[in-house]
């Protein structure tokens, strides 16, 4: 645990655009001679019973299952799933840090993906800060693969009013209690921030109440968004935290804003081509990175994949959509961030400051320049890129969300054969291509074991 913790201890598309138009956030100056407040108080824990399967509709708790409770094999990995009800007062802020009421109560819900030993356990809990945009709580961090591989414990907090209303309506036995309203006081998720640092107050096992985190101890506590909560992190970082007292150890701020405010915890910024959209770029330092990766989607391929089961469970059926061109790009983002959460973890622990990566290429014209395939060009270029069998780009249009999905169009036999023309070629362009990745921090070995495995198998380039 960090010397600092010791011591310490939809909002629909419009904010999603307004979080890719990458606006910067004035941070709130502290008032000359004004104190941090004491911030993040200590929420009581308790277990909600209940496992898949259920019937979100039945009256017991008991025969209910959490909200999206996961379809990953977790036992296998050594992992369980347990949810929490979090209850306590919280402080309500406005979006430029304005104290606005101090202890008003909630009630919420955290649900845990942990290893169930010690020994297993990496010692990073992700606490991600669940996603609404869809209109429900989203874990759209949760990447299975890299996570269980690694040894992370997972933690998604519901800290919004959309996603705890539709908790609500989805399952009232099991969470018709809950609110971060203060009973209707605050709808625009004024007591959020708040509500998120105490969830992580709360995963450092105290003695005398539930610690869900079971028997693990944790030594770095992240703070994780993607898209919208990532706007919210920011507003947190900037204007709350400089008044409160630190909970978090680092922060990853994915497909969308990031701080402006320099503070004591590192701060890392994942983005997808979907997401860059200007050549401005604040300048990586010793308490920020930022990495762009070409042909990557806001929302790709492989989180539609994951839960498009979990979505026909929970509510019936999974979105469809129709998009201008074939929508969510195969580009593995999720490796990148896997490889992220790495170097942010070792520099919250021993100051070790991650690589910095070459930002995306823009034309002349303003807009992102590509090579003679329509690729982008410039950002972090991982194998799926530089040996590429499909154009995989962030752009898209069509209904709804299309505009985040990204574009995959396999190429045809006579482009691969152009390309590719023997197998052994392309499975050597892949290899080249990760390990140069893997040797520049960019990419983790087990990802570029299983690209590897994929291209070794593949049809591309046999005759």
């Amino acid at each position: 645990m960090s010397a600092r913790r010791r011591t310490s201890r939809i909002l629909v598309a419009a904010l999603v655009v307004a979080a890719l138009a990458g606006v910067p956030a004035q941070a709130a100056p502290q008032a000359e001679g004004e104190a941090a407040t004491a911030g993040a108080g200590t929420p009581s824990v308790r277990v909600i019973p209940g496992t898949v399967p259920g019937d979100p509709a039945a009256p017991d708790v008991e025969d209910t299952y959490p909200w999206m409770s996961t379809v990953t094999d977790l036992a296998s990995a050594g992992y369980v799933e347990e949810e929490f009800e979090l209850s306590g007062e919280a402080d309500a802020y406005s979006t430029t840090g304005e104290l606005l009421a101090e202890d008003v109560p909630y009630r919420t819900r955290m649900i845990v993906r942990r290893p169930a030993r010690q020994q297993d356990f990496n010692g990073t809990v992700l606490t991600e800060w669940q996603n609404v945009t869809a209109g429900y709580d989203l874990d759209a961090l949760w990447n299975p693969d890299q996570i269980l591989r690694e040894g992370y414990a997972w933690v998604g907090v519901s800290a919004q009013r959309v996603g705890v209303d539709q908790l609500r309506g989805w399952s009232p036995a099991r969470y018709g209690g809950l609110d971060v309203t203060g009973g209707g006081r605050f709808t625009t998720d004024q007591l959020s921030y708040d509500v998120f640092a105490q969830a992580a107050r709360a995963l450092d096992g105290r003695a005398g109440r539930t610690d869900p985190l079971g028997p693990l101890r944790a030594r770095t506590v992240l703070g994780v968004g993607a898209s919208q909560s990532a706007m919210r992190m920011t507003v947190y970082h900037d204007h709350v935290l400089p008044r409160t007292a630190p909970v978090f150890d680092g922060f990853a701020f994915v497909v969308g804003n990031a701080p402006t405010r320099k503070g004591a915890e590192p701060v890392f910024q994942i983005l997808s081509e979907t997401d860059v959209r200007t050549p401005a770029r604040r300048a990586d330092d010793d308490r920020f990175r930022r990495w762009e990766v070409a042909g990557s989607a806001h929302s790709g391929c492989s989180g539609q994949e994951y839960r498009r089961p979990v979505l026909t469970r929970d509510l019936g059926a999974a979105p469809a959509y129709r998009c201008e061109r074939p929508p969510f790009s195969r580009v593995p983002l999720h490796h990148v961030i896997a490889a992220a959460y790495g170097h942010l973890t070792r520099w919250a622990e021993r100051g070790v400051l991650p690589p910095s990566a070459p930002p995306l290429e823009f034309a002349p014209d303003g807009t992102k320049a590509r090579d003679a395939l329509g690729l982008a060009r410039g950002g972090i270029r991982l194998s799926q890129v530089e040996a590429p069998t499909a154009l995989n780009t962030g752009d898209n249009a069509g209904e709804t969300f299309c505009f985040l999905f990204g574009r995959h169009e396999p190429f045809g036999e006579e482009r691969l054969a152009e390309l590719y023309p023997t197998h052994g070629g392309y499975v050597a362009g892949v290899a080249r291509t990760d390990a140069r990745n893997v040797r520049a921090g960019y990419l983790l070995a087990g990802d570029a074991r299983d690209n590897l495995r994929e291209a070794a198998t593949s049809g591309v380039g046999r005759r």
